[in-house]
């Protein structure tokens, strides 16, 4: 008897999952490079840019692509193999083309039992695309994703990281509606929502501050210290001896 103990992907299966253009065009590598001057500055140590790095060349193509990865190895004096070990840990990095509005139903524990599972069975029925896909149009892209610590507001729909909070199928739909209209809705919590690759850029450091103050935490998020300040709770002291 034979044991075939496969290490690694066989000779015919895909490589890494980023492809797309292998190169930028000359004027669109050094606007990027100009970009890219901006935000490596921001930092002590030019490979800790990496990051926002990802975001301004997912800004360029909606997604990461090989064109992506290789230059941001060369702004920052990595390996392409470095680079890509970090994007593809990440969920934010997308490797595949993203729609202009990316659609997250969390269907984890507590959204689920509230209702994220009957939210997500009715966007894809709705935009007539499974979680994954990308509607033929290439507006939307719609995924269903793993808690955004919003549990406090279940069930949770993010658009293009935006937090939209107590959804029910029919308000899901309306938020579709909208953004077919021409007329993207307003989060619940943030600034304005704008399309991925903005987003993105937004996300590299990049756009204006916006005029919106957006990140308050909500009543549902205080209630617990609404409680305890109620009932004259309070954490324990510090000792003295862990202080130091």
């Amino acid at each position: 008897m034979t044991i075939d103990l496969v290490l690694g992907p066989r000779p015919e299966e895909p490589g890494p999952p980023i492809g797309g253009r292998s190169s930028y065009p000359s004027d669109v590598e050094a606007r990027l490079a100009a970009d890219a001057a901006v935000i490596i500055a921001r930092y002590p140590q030019a490979r800790s840019a990496l990051l926002p790095l990802l975001h301004l060349t997912q800004s360029e193509d909606g997604y990461l692509t090989t064109a992506g990865i290789t230059f941001c190895a060369h702004q920052l004096d990595l390996t392409p193999a470095e680079v890509a070990a970090v994007a593809t840990f990440y969920s934010m990095y997308r490797r595949t083309p993203t729609g202009d509005y990316l659609i997250g139903v969390c269907t984890n524990t507590l959204c689920a039992v509230m209702g994220g599972d009957a939210i997500l069975d009715t966007l894809e029925t709705e935009l007539g695309i499974h979680a994954g896909n990308t509607t033929p149009d290439g507006a939307i892209t719609l995924e269903h994703i793993e808690c955004n610590a919003a549990c406090d507001y279940a069930p949770v729909i993010m658009i293009n990281w935006e937090f939209f909070d107590n959804q029910t199928p029919s308000t899901a739909k309306h938020l579709i509606d909208q953004i077919r209209n021409g007329q993207p809705p307003a989060p619940t919590r943030g600034t304005q929502l704008c399309p991925f690759r903005q987003t993105a850029r937004t996300l590299a450091g990049l756009s204006p501050a916006s005029e919106s103050p957006g990140g308050a935490p909500g009543a549902a998020t205080l209630a617990g210290l609404r409680v305890a300040h109620e009932l004259g709770m309070s954490a324990p002291a510090v000792p003295e001896s862990d202080a130091r």
